[in-house]
């Protein structure tokens, strides 16, 4: 089980709340604040991730943790009839319905707030989901996981993106180094959260990646689980279904 790391450690809310505080005031700059700190490689990861959905040819997708909805907003691209983005930040959300709506994508998209772990969805409901940069913000990843197997429809398609850790030198260190180092000067440069950026590299260090992740997915129920390392492995696409 991965360490529990919080954004604010005096606090005396849980995970949840403290990661929904962190979000809503991060969410004015945190999408250009993301272009900077992936130097916008992450707009290609949602683009092997839209792939991967799209050949499935979904009829319903949700998109867990969808923050300002960028991953959302590409999913329209699978022609899907209903797309909705859950997320626990009300400040994410209308930073996202704002982007939705300048693309006319209101009458396809939907933003939802709402609890991973404990979501207001029927069984077997969603063809696929998606979380990107969302699932190590789970406050028991176990219990989240569950809820995306119980509302994900039987041989639909489940796919993670989600930060990982470079096994080989010397992407290894750089990727360390920068995250301990840099990623949180940035993120206090542009942002008025002091903590938020430093949360976000503290998690993705302890947060199992790999087989790790895997593993668990086996654990909860999913089948047909993939793991595709990208750029050096500091990020892992992770495919799976449902029987």
């Amino acid at each position: 089980m991965a360490e529990k790391i919080t954004p604010y450690k005096n606090s005396t809310l849980g995970k949840k709340e403290q990661v929904a505080q962190m979000f809503d005031t991060i969410s004015g700059n945190y999408d250009n604040l993301n272009r900077v700190i992936s130097f916008g490689i992450d707009v290609k990861w949602r683009k092997k991730v839209l792939k991967i959905v799209s050949k499935s040819n979904p009829k319903t997708v949700l998109d867990i943790a969808t923050g300002t909805g960028d991953l959302a907003i590409l999913m329209a691209e699978t022609n899907a009839e209903k797309i909705i983005g859950l997320d626990i930040s009300a400040g994410m959300l209308e930073v996202g319905k704002k982007k939705i709506a300048s693309k006319n994508l209101s009458n396809t998209i939907e933003m939802v707030l709402g609890d991973s772990e404990n979501m207001p969805f029927e069984d077997n409901y969603f063809d696929a989901i998606t979380v990107a940069f969302g699932v190590r913000n789970f406050e028991t990843l176990e219990k989240g996981l569950s809820e995306i197997l119980r509302v994900l429809k039987p041989n639909g398609v489940f796919v993670i993106l989600e930060t990982s850790v470079p096994d080989k030198t010397p992407y290894k260190q750089g990727y360390t180094f920068y995250s301990k180092n840099i990623l949180p000067i940035i993120g206090k440069l542009f942002s008025k959260d002091n903590v938020a950026y430093g949360y976000l590299s503290e998690s993705a260090a302890v947060f199992p990646y790999g087989e790790a992740l895997n593993n668990i997915l086996r654990k909860i129920g999913f089948i047909d689980v993939i793991a595709m390392p990208q750029t050096f492995g500091v990020a892992t696409i992770y495919s799976a279904s449902k029987k």
